[in-house]
């Protein structure tokens, strides 16, 4: 009989491993989009100045005391910008994407649970609304309507749930020969209580996975929209329209007005990649 050593066996330390590893990139995500909403709905209350305030002898002052991320061309605070375009940006974000996240779930089921011929139908109207490049819908759209909030928050929402859809489609379909659904319809249950007491049920860990990459795509498109003039309006801040501004003057090579926003856009979209890959390695683990 060989002798045993104080190692852990291989297939244990690599699910340890792994567990820790889930574990610290959920948190740091966590950590981080708590650190971005943080600033973004409760800057303000710290750092008072208005965003919309003109120092007119103080126009492209690089960072001081008096302004720690400078000014813009016309002397406008860019902290106190920034804070309100993050504010500006959850503001729209957020709620797009929970529009999204609900239309994708609804869509979906609706074509797994329902008979043939829908989910034929529904599915090929899918097919043909992905083939479509969502930035272009989003810029046709936008360019025809005053992009108010609501607005922006029905643009955004009503072009991200196609991808969501298929996905939660093909979970249900999947699902749905198990013997404890088909024991569901044997004693009466109707499609809408098997998609909500078991389906949903079985399938959450995905969406919540799923979840937080779109809101990550949902700041992402929303600030490129902002950066096309074609988001947030001026005066009001916006993430992508203050990297707009910046780059429009980048032959004075204003760097504080360009990495501040440009960071917030890179940091919002690690912090929702990492709380899903985070959910999503947490899964692998669990099995």
């Amino acid at each position: 009989m060989s002798a045993t050593t104080g190692a852990l066996p291989r297939p244990v330390s690599a699910r340890l491993a792994a567990w820790v590893g889930a574990r610290g990139t959920l948190a740091g995500g966590a950590a981080l989009a708590l650190a971005i909403c943080g600033f973004s709905l409760f800057g303000g209350l710290a750092w008072h100045a208005s965003p919309y305030a003109i120092h007119g002898h103080h126009t492209l002052m690089a960072p001081t005391r008096a302004f720690p991320l400078g000014t813009d061309q016309i002397g406008r605070d860019l902290l106190a910008r920034l804070i309100a375009g993050g504010r500006a940006t959850l503001i729209v974000a957020l709620p797009a994407s929970m529009l999204g996240f609900l239309l994708g779930i609804a869509y979906g089921l609706a074509a797994a649970l329902g008979p043939r011929w829908l989910d034929a139908t529904l599915m090929r109207l899918l097919d043909a609304v992905l083939a479509l490049p969502g930035l272009v819908i989003l810029i046709f759209f936008a360019a025809l309507f005053t992009p108010g909030t609501f607005t922006l928050i029905l643009l955004l929402g009503l072009t991200a749930w196609p991808g969501l859809a298929r996905l939660v489609r093909n979970e249900a379909i999947a699902q749905r020969g198990r013997d404890f659904i088909l024991a569901a319809r044997q004693f009466g249950g109707g499609s809408a209580y098997i998609a909500r007491v078991h389906i949903l049920r079985v399938i959450a860990p995905i969406l919540a996975v799923n979840g937080t990459f779109l809101v990550g795509d949902q700041i992402l498109a929303l600030s490129g929209l902002s950066f096309l003039g074609l988001g947030v309006q001026p005066p009001m801040a916006s993430w992508g329209g203050l990297l707009e501004s910046g780059l429009n003057l980048i032959a004075l090579d204003p760097w504080w007005m360009i990495l501040p926003p440009g960071l917030m856009i890179l940091l919002s979209i690690l912090a929702a990649n990492l709380i899903g890959q985070g959910l999503l390695a947490r899964q692998d683990t669990a099995r």
